[in-house]
């Protein structure tokens, strides 16, 4: 059976971490209490004839009154705190004695006031904030039903039989006089702006920050974000206004395009004034859909944002049940039905404000987005996972019989014919073949350590599905990445042995050369298949993941971008091989057999520079992005690691081609400065270790795994692992064995460091929220209602 405790942390939304119960601080004070109640008995030891006549004179006074000896033990006051807060705060008073250890019963009692007062506030808070967007949300409904109804009116009355309904599909509505730029807005206006667009900034200190401080916030996060926004339009008696946030190019683009051809169609359409005189603005209905995807998208992180909420109400709950049990059997008192009964009718529990929402949401969604079907729009907001079954296991395992049995039959036939000797004929083979096979190795091996990963996450209680913003439909289970790289492994290790076997019989290069290429091909077809096979939510969400990364400076940078962004920064060498792949086939070479050609060109030692540096431009292209939507310093020095990083890289990639004694010792200086730079990151920042002030000496107060002496032996191996640069300067190469051999085994070692790094990287996140990512994401709103006095 799991322990509470471990359920408790595993399920903790790690942005409202702090706001939970300290159900670890209160197991401490209870212990106390259990020390001191252990030495009392040991000292007052009394006879059983004592303990008899108690116990019988104790059933005589409890008898038929049980309740009321119960609630002399404690008494719970409720009170008012301020005006301002106007939440009640509760004060437990002991009216009995404990043994002799009364006080710190007390300092126990205390600190689950001080819990219960926590959670009953946060809870309040985020309550209120929830509900206000909502409200938000119910306004933005109404303008969409309306403007809806407007336009299935005007296809009405139109009909479609006229020439103009065939070629200008959109709806006619009056231009209001009212400026683009609104300089003052109402205190209801700044509420709705602070709903729709700026929740991102007021997460951490709810409970701290008043509520002006919140709206300078919002003003200068709003002076930073550049929108367009439409024309202020009249419809149905509203004066409304649309914007298009340019949170990504997508966004951009269609932004701007719809902008022009509304502004050419409105200028033609200014030349033909209603009988009124009053000139007409057209909206089509494609940003019809446009505002309802927006809002859509919103309610569904609103209804996301509920349940978190519930989740914490129904945690708390259980932890202060739990907590109080394990009083009363410490203490033999019986207050857990007197304090839970105020635990149950305190705020957080009591109020039903969250249920009714997700229920309002709920019926908005059947009626308005899936047509009256409930298991449709519950399918949508509320997506299942999928159910692990026992044939992904029964694969794993004959996938990895194959490879093996494939692999160790290539060994014995490149052994037989010498394919990997240093001074062997078949250069030819290490230079063409070769690099696909250490390619596909990298990769794959990535992915395996990804699947351990995640199983090491979830034996340890990682909740790294929420920290990825991962849904059911896109979310790998361990078993799901063992059976694509066991299978993906059996196919290449299968077809690397075919190519060979068939150079040994004495077929010529030019005849088998073309299977590494039509591999790499099926393998990239796969990818961008569009048919629902081979995981294709998977496969389009790491798409666009790339998509993202390469384009990181024009994307707002969530946890899932920059962290596959760092695993790129470690398949360096993967790329260098996929560049030097494309070169080889793309130019011919394998049809003439000149394996040196792409060596010799000029573009192509230009590109290997570019390749070097591309995954640390994007990751340091992030670091620029984060720096400016948040303003935070840590993101500039972080962007500094990894133009080191860059730096470094260059001067390696240019002593390979010049191997001068100036070069070498710029590499050494250059990778000292990067590996000195990254090893703080990766201690300080990324993992949370080396706090001098900690409770765990130079680690952190808070571990995921019970054995300390496993995170020092991290740090040690870590050291180790970035260290494998020096292999650039020692020249050290194994006896007759292949450079590219070597070189494998090195990008392999980074590799590991990598999916070693990978876990305490996000036990850091779970338990610290370093990153400082929102639980909910704030997603921005079409319609923005305009008073006529603005």
């Amino acid at each position: 059976m799991v322990q509470f405790t471990k359920q408790f942390e595993g399920q903790l939304v790690p942005e409202w971490k702090y706001a939970f119960v300290d159900y670890s601080q209160l197991k401490k004070d209870l212990k106390k209490i259990h020390l001191l109640t252990n030495g009392v008995e040991e000292e007052h030891t009394e006879t059983s004839l004592i303990k008899t006549i108690k116990s019988s004179l104790g059933k005589l006074s409890l008898l038929g009154n049980k309740d009321r000896e119960r609630s002399r033990a404690i008494k719970v006051h409720r009170k008012l705190a301020s005006s301002v807060s106007n939440s009640d705060v509760y004060e437990t008073e002991l009216l009995e004695t404990i043994a002799d250890d009364t006080d710190a019963a007390k300092e126990f009692l205390t600190c689950l006031d001080t819990q219960l007062n926590k959670v009953n506030q946060f809870y309040k808070t985020k309550e209120k904030e929830f509900l206000e967007i909502g409200e938000c949300l119910k306004k933005q409904m109404e303008i969409l039903i309306e403007v809806k109804d407007a336009f299935n009116q005007k296809q009405a009355n139109d009909g479609e039989s006229t020439q103009e309904s065939k070629e200008d599909d959109s709806l006619s509505c009056t231009i209001s006089s009212v400026e683009d730029s609104i300089k003052s807005r109402t205190e209801e206006i700044q509420l709705q702006e602070y709903c729709l667009e700026d929740l991102d900034n007021n997460g951490e200190q709810a409970l701290k920050s008043p509520r002006s401080e919140e709206s300078i916030k919002i003003n200068n996060e709003d002076s930073k974000l550049r929108r367009v926004s439409g024309r202020v339009f009249s419809c149905q008696g509203r004066n409304l206004k649309i914007k298009i946030s340019l949170t990504n190019p997508s966004r951009k683009f269609s932004a701007i395009s719809y902008f022009i051809k509304e502004d050419l169609i409105n200028q033609s359409s200014s030349k033909k004034c209603g009988p009124d005189g009053v000139n007409k603005l057209r909206i089509s209905k494609k940003t019809l859909n446009h505002a309802e995807k927006m809002i859509k998208g919103a309610l569904t992180e609103l209804y996301k944002g509920l349940n978190y909420l519930k989740t914490y109400r129904n945690l708390n709950m259980l932890a202060f049940m739990n907590i109080l049990k394990k009083f009363d059997k410490v203490t033999g008192k019986q207050i857990l039905p007197i304090y839970l009964r105020v635990v149950e009718s305190s705020y957080f529990n009591s109020s039903d404000k969250v249920i009714n929402l997700s229920d309002e949401i709920e019926e908005w969604f059947i009626k308005h987005f899936a047509g009256e079907n409930r298991r449709k729009a519950m399918k949508y907001l509320k997506p299942h996972h999928r159910k692990e079954s026992h044939s992904v296991t029964f694969f794993i395992g004959l996938f990895t019989g194959c490879f093996v049995a494939l692999l160790a039959g290539y060994i014995i036939v490149a052994h037989l014919t010498g394919m990997y000797r240093t001074h062997s004929e078949n250069t030819f083979y290490m230079e063409t073949a070769y690099p696909v096979l250490s390619m596909f190795g990298l990769l794959f091996l990535h992915l395996f350590l990804y699947g351990c990963n995640i199983f090491m996450w979830r034996k340890a209680r990682i909740n790294y599905s929420f920290i990825f913003e991962l849904g059911s439909k896109n979310e790998l289970k361990f078993r799901d990445v063992f059976l694509i790289c066991t299978a993906s492994m059996s196919v290449i290790a299968g077809v690397m042995f075919i190519h060979l076997l068939l150079l040994a019989k004495g077929y010529s290069f030019g005849q088998v050369q073309v299977i590494p290429g039509l591999l790499l091909l099926v393998f990239f077809l796969i990818l961008i298949c569009p048919l629902n096979i081979f995981y294709k939510s998977s496969r389009y969400r790491l798409i666009s993941v790339i998509r993202n990364i390469v384009f990181s400076p024009l994307y707002k940078v969530v946890m899932l971008d920059f962290f596959m962004a760092d695993q790129l920064c470690s398949q360096v060498p993967m790329l260098r091989n996929l560049e030097y792949i494309a070169c080889y086939y793309i130019t011919g070479s394998y049809a003439t057999q000149d394996y040196g050609y792409c060596m010799r060109v000029k573009y192509y030692r230009d590109l290997a520079y570019a390749v070097s540096f591309l995954p640390y431009y994007c990751r340091a292209m992030q670091c620029a992005r984060r720096w400016f939507d948040e303003g935070e310093r840590s993101h500039l020095v972080n962007l500094g690691k990894y133009v080191s990083a860059m730096l470094a890289a260059g001067t390696k990639v240019a002593y390979e081609k010049e191997r001068s004694i100036g070069w070498l010792c710029l590499v050494v200086v250059m990778s000292s400065i990067a590996t000195v730079y990254q090893l703080y990151w990766d201690f300080v920042k990324d993992w949370g270790l080396l706090q001098h002030n900690s409770n765990n000496p130079w680690l952190r107060n808070q571990l995921m795994l019970r054995q300390k002496s496993i995170y020092y032996f991290s740090m040690a191996l870590n050291i180790v692992l970035r260290l494998a640069w020096l292999q650039t300067v020692l020249h050290s190469s194994f006896e007759h064995v292949n450079y590219r051999v070597t070189g494998l085994f090195l990008a392999a070692l980074e590799v590991i460091r990598r999916g070693h790094w990978n876990f305490y990287r996000l036990e850091n996140e779970h338990l610290n929220n370093a990153g400082k990512f929102r639980a909910v994401k704030t997603v921005p709103l079409p319609f923005r209602e305009v008073d006529e006095e603005d």
